[in-house]
């Protein structure tokens, strides 16, 4: 009799060991690239309220049809400019912006960018995550003598590998543009 009890209790806690689920979702990290389909880069040169933006848009993003907009930047020889920059993705209704995300996710992203030739242009960061990394939304750009060449734009998202350089992680943005002193 004890037999049969217990191999009843045994029995009913093995069912019921697999009847329990866990109902709940695994925790999946997002670390996929960000969709971006406009940059705009916002200069306001030092000392006055004069904003110079410009943008690139690729409604469909990377791939597929050609960028509908892609401004070569112009900007005064010898000036301070506070750049700020904007992303978006518009293939939603409404459009996100991706520039809060990147904010928040500051610890996970780093904008680079690489003027060339390398005397057109100075860019230094005016923002750091909780680690004290640079970010890249705000910053000053210091341009010096008159001349032409590109500003290559990098937004490197680096979930788990940030290190204040721009080598571990992948490209959400990554685009030159012509870079106009004059």
């Amino acid at each position: 009799m004890t037999r049969k009890i217990s191999s009843m209790l045994l029995l009913a806690a093995a069912v019921s060991f697999t009847q329990c689920k866990d109902a709940g979702d695994d925790v999946q990290i997002d670390d996929e690239n960000e969709l971006i389909t406009s940059v705009t880069l916002k200069f306001t040169e030092e000392g006055t309220t004069n904003v110079q933006s410009f943008s690139y848009k690729d409604a469909d993003g990377d791939g597929g049809n050609a960028p509908t907009a892609f401004d070569t930047i112009a900007l005064k020889p010898n000036k301070t400019y506070t750049l700020a920059i904007e992303l978006l993705d518009e293939s939603k209704t409404p459009a996100s912006n991706i520039t809060e995300e990147v904010a928040e996710e500051s610890d996970e992203h780093l904008f680079v960018y690489t003027p060339s030739p390398s005397t057109l242009l100075t860019y230094t960061y005016g923002d750091k995550d909780v680690n004290n990394y640079a970010i890249g939304l705000t910053g000053k750009a210091v341009t010096t003598a008159a001349g032409l060449g590109k500003m290559k734009v990098q937004l490197r998202h680096q979930p788990g590998s940030k290190n204040g350089t721009p080598g571990p992680g992948s490209d959400d943005v990554n685009l030159d543009f012509n870079l106009k002193v004059q």
